[in-house]
């Protein structure tokens, strides 16, 4: 479970203090005050000066008494949020409100929305969940109230590791651990009144859906897209058992710290390779982060080389090793070669003498992930194969090499290498004193190439051979590889290649919580599917989760399921015990949305020709390739065997920031206890840290002090949001104090929407206060008792042109910052709008209305109740959104300098048609000007409409005394 906020105290929330000539005030104010004013106003009054120390502490005390009085918890809230929210949620869950048709009118534009759903985990969701969610919700709202048909459901990506971990702890059948916690995920989402349409809810883990994930699987075996191949894999000896990657920390099991191995063994793979180039080239037609697409772009790595092949020197057997490079100019720079330690060619090279050398290296390499072996930072390790090959170009024999930073997996698991031109090279090169040859002279002069690597394009020097007949020299890198290149072909070495660093999906899990892959080994052990009739293969029963400890998964135990018969021969068959991983219900849920009661398709082609593409898809970046980079590569199956009819699921994605723990102060104390500042600290100092309570700290400059001795720097910091740092704040717990649309303003408030952003839960008051605002503006102040009248304040009279101009500002400002997601100055502009209304004399009905549905998307709860108590009988959720009129945005007064001898003395506000003479008239009626006018003779005017008012005066003649 999350950590628990401790709940901050309940704080009496009274209405800021008011000037005693608040226009509001006269509105309805008792004979006490002047004729029109109420008692109701009168105690407003008396709370305005309590709090600004007037009426003396006594009155304040009563007013303060009287506040509570009658309520059963003894809180004064600012507004109803704890009745009014309940309120509306039953209101739309029991209405169906945003319910989406199966029939609609196709006729009318669409807007599909979407979330990237969530892992239902037991701890259930935290207040960095809400950012993204809020803000589907606030593009869903919009585009009903603008009469578009919108879609925006939520799901639940439901297989998992967590699940089954806990079963093989608990013996709690994943089923059950996963249906408690979507209950749980289910009433949160709830409890902050997100639109989402429940009749489409889904979960990858229900039978009838991932029987279309079996038949998708099925389409991508027939057409060889789906393949077995032997595979290195996560095996922990010592548990029995494959590890996913995240199980597997720094060599060791995460669960008991065993040793794991790396270990081939038989294993599905989806051909994603075969869709590469498309892959690459349509994300030029999509409205993502640029930063997303280019994380895709290297993720596929694309490169335009050359293979070229290498002769081994003293062996029987005509061996060659074939090695990839995009740099084939530098050939006459490779001074040795190296394999991948899993490389299939090692054990038949290495030397008798190395071979003990060889092994143990590939032990230990066999421990790494691919991560940790191509880390750029990491010092390079290797061993010599105690074999040379021979350099095709210049005839040199260059000894091999065996090193963990060249992966089997990419190109040919081999590499020249090019120490001169290569800063991997260059550092392995120096360290085993390997030569180090340059052919690369770069443009501005020469380089001394055993001080650092050039890795840049220039002119070809010592690449040239008679031996062989290819010489380059003085050629430019790139005219020089396409020579190299014809010279490979021509001779037999080599050939042109285009290569990819994508590697095929590696598509099965040793685990039981997922889906079965839908095909059977019959007794001859080939592989067949099991007819789409038969979908969908369910798991079976199992009482035990854990590992087989042979490898096998734990589906093996289930003995009556796994047996099966051929239905082709009649023979004995056994079901695949892999299960798929649990990126595959996730890689197509979108198109299950469209339809989520369809027993005969996957999606209605109808449905699916209007709802595609998804128009907005919002989450985190880290799902910024795989996830993304999966469900495209499905799409565009599902688009060449006709099941949709784009080329793309997702039109526009967005990737929010990430939301922080609170701030933590750090402070430093040296051996004898003493504070000192952090900008002296260091590492071989002996300090002790200690966290420093938010009230004690001030900011100073671009740095956080001790706010009771400046001299003392503190570290201010703040993590992600996770269980075990203990800095997770429970939404619950917000909604409980604040109300569920003071969590949703903060969170669109606290800054632009893709940026991080750092969690204060004392900042909520501000957006707080806000919402309280506009429910006063709306509904009155509350009674002795802290209790709201059922109604509104009496509105008055139709708007003038001042308060129109004020209104479609806003509209005009929040509208386009929906559209871009800009939510926190929208946000700004609804607060100006607010300070400004609370300064009319009358507030015309008509206004509040159109701001009341501006607030909507936002504030949906308040909003609702708001547009009931103004005698709508109706919710507001397909009432038109306001529409700016243009005419409204146009100023119709400027700002006008005035200068007296061409120095400016102050400005006056005109009408843009003010002619010169209503412009002096102003000028010398200004209290600030008239005194530069007064007795003075105007000699000349120089006025410039609407830009500048210049008045030439003459000076008295100074008069001069004579001294006697």
């Amino acid at each position: 479970m999350f950590t628990q906020i401790q709940p901050a105290p309940r704080i009496h929330f009274l209405p800021p203090p008011l000037p005693p000539d608040y226009p509001l005030l006269r509105r309805h104010c008792t004979p006490l005050l002047n004729h029109r004013r109420s008692r109701t106003s009168f105690r407003r009054l008396r709370v305005s000066n309590c709090l600004n120390g007037e009426g003396g502490n006594a009155s304040c005390s009563q007013e303060s008494e009287e506040s509570t009085a009658g309520r059963e918890d003894g809180v004064r809230r600012a507004y109803p949020y704890h009745e009014i929210e309940p309120k509306w949620q039953r209101y739309w869950e029991e209405t169906k409100t945003f319910r989406t048709p199966d029939e609609i009118d196709m006729s009318k534009p669409k807007f599909y929305v979407l979330d990237m759903f969530p892992y239902p985990s037991g701890a259930g969701l935290h207040v960095g969940h809400p950012l993204g969610y809020t803000a589907t919700d606030i593009l869903a709202r919009l585009r009903r109230m603008q009469g578009f048909n919108v879609l925006h459901p939520m799901g639940w990506d439901a297989f998992g590791l967590p699940a089954e971990q806990y079963a093989i702890e608990t013996g709690t059948h994943p089923k059950v651990t996963t249906i408690k916690n979507i209950d749980r995920f289910r009433s949160q989402l709830k409890l902050l009144g997100f639109s989402y349409d429940w009749d489409r809810e889904i979960s990858t883990t229900d039978t009838e859906y991932y029987k279309w994930t079996q038949w998708i699987f099925l389409q991508l075996l027939k057409r060889g897209l789906a393949y077995q191949a032997e595979v290195p894999v996560n095996w922990c000896p010592a548990l029995g058992t494959v590890l996913a990657n995240e199980e597997v920390v720094d060599g060791v099991s995460e669960r008991g710290g065993h040793p794991v191995i790396r270990k081939p063994m038989r294993q599905w793979m989806l051909k994603i390779t075969a869709y590469a180039d498309r892959l690459l080239e349509d994300l030029n037609d999509l409205d993502w982060p640029e930063s997303v697409k280019e994380m895709q772009r290297n993720w596929i790595g694309r490169s335009e080389g050359a293979e070229m092949q290498f002769s081994v020197v003293d062996i029987e057997s005509d061996l060659k090793v074939t090695v990839y490079t995009t740099r084939p100019d530098t050939i006459f720079g490779a001074t040795y070669l190296v394999l991948a330690p899993e490389h299939v060619l090692l054990s038949a090279i290495v030397s008798d003498a190395q071979r003990k050398d060889v092994e143990e290296y590939r032990e230990v390499a066999s421990r790494k992930s691919d991560l940790e072996r191509t880390e750029l930072q990491k010092e390079k390790t290797g061993v010599f194969s105690g074999c040379y090959a021979t350099n095709p170009a210049n005839g040199v024999s260059i000894p091999i090499w065996v090193a963990d930073y060249v992966l089997g997996s990419y190109g040919t698991g081999a590499i020249m290498a090019v120490p001169a031109h290569d800063t991997r090279d260059h550092e392995f090169a120096l360290k085993y004193n390997i030569p180090i040859c340059g052919v690369v002279n770069p443009e501005n002069g020469s380089l001394d190439y055993f001080e650092k690597a050039f890795s840049g394009d220039g002119t070809m020097i010592n690449s040239s051979s008679t031996t062989s007949g290819l010489d380059i020299n003085g050629l430019s890198s790139k005219d020089a590889a396409s020579r190299v290149i014809e010279w490979l072909e021509k001779t037999g070495n080599g050939m042109k290649k285009v290569n990819y660093k994508l590697r095929d999906w590696l598509f099965a899990r040793q685990r039981y919580w997922g889906e079965p892959i839908p095909v059977i080994f019959n007794d001859r052990g080939e592989c067949e599917p099991i007819s789409e009739a038969e979908l969908p293969l369910t798991l079976p029963e199992l009482d035990d989760f854990t590992p087989t400890g042979t490898g096998e998964p734990p589906l093996a135990k289930a003995l009556s399921w796994v047996e099966t018969i051929d239905p082709t021969t009649g023979g004995s068959a056994r079901r695949e015990t892999n299960t798929m991983p649990q990126w595959a219900g996730s890689c197509w849920y979108y198109l299950r949305f469209m339809d989520p009661k369809n027993s005969n398709a996957l999606v209605d082609k109808e449905k699916e020709m209007y709802w595609s593409p998804v128009d907005v898809y919002v989450g985190g970046a880290e799902h910024a390739v795989l996830h993304l980079l999966y469900a495209r590569f499905w799409h565009k199956v599902l688009y060449d065997i006709g099941v949709v009819s784009t080329k793309e699921p997702f039109q526009c994605v967005i990737n929010q920031g990430i939301i922080l723990g609170e701030v933590q102060y750090l402070a430093f104390r040296d051996s004898d206890g003493n504070l000192v500042s952090a900008d002296v600290v260091n590492d071989t100092g002996n300090f002790s840290q200690e966290s420093i309570p938010e009230e004690k700290v001030v900011k100073s400059g671009d740095y956080f002090v001790m706010k009771d001795n400046p001299n003392i720097r503190l570290i201010a910091r703040a993590h992600k949001m996770s269980k075990s740092r203990g800095n997770v704040v429970n939404p619950d717990d917000v909604v409980l104090q604040y109300g569920a649309d003071s969590l949703r303003l903060y969170e669109m408030f606290m800054g632009p929407f893709r940026d991080s952003k750092t969690w204060s839960t004392s900042g909520i008051d501000g957006v707080h206060r806000f919402l309280a605002r506009v429910w006063r503006l709306v509904v009155g102040l509350p009674s002795a008792d802290g209790k709201f009248k059922s109604g509104t304040v009496d509105f008055e009279g139709e708007p003038s042109i001042e308060q129109l101009r004020c209104l479609h500002r806003c509209i005009n400002k929040v509208t386009e910052e929906i559209e871009a997601t800009r939510f926190n100055t929208g946000i700004s502009a609804m607060m100006e709008f607010t300070n400004a209304a609370y300064k009319w004399e009358k507030l015309p009905k008509s206004i509040v209305e159109e701001f009341i549905l501006l607030l909507s998307p936002y504030a949906p709860h308040m909003a609702e109740e708001l547009w009931s108590r103004l005698g709508h009988s109706t919710s507001l959720a397909y009432e038109p959104f306001p529409k700016v009129n243009p005419a409204y945005l146009k100023e119709s007064t400027v700002i006008l300098p005035v200068q007296i001898n061409g120095k400016t003395r102050g400005t006056i506000q005109v009408e843009k048609t003010c002619t010169e003479e209503d412009a002096f008239e102003l000028a010398s009626l200004d209290s600030k000007l008239s005194k530069f006018l007064s007795g003075k003779s105007i000699k000349k005017r120089i006025f410039v409409p609407g830009k500048i008012l210049n008045i030439i005066v003459l000076e008295a003649p100074k008069v001069k005394v004579s001294q006697r």
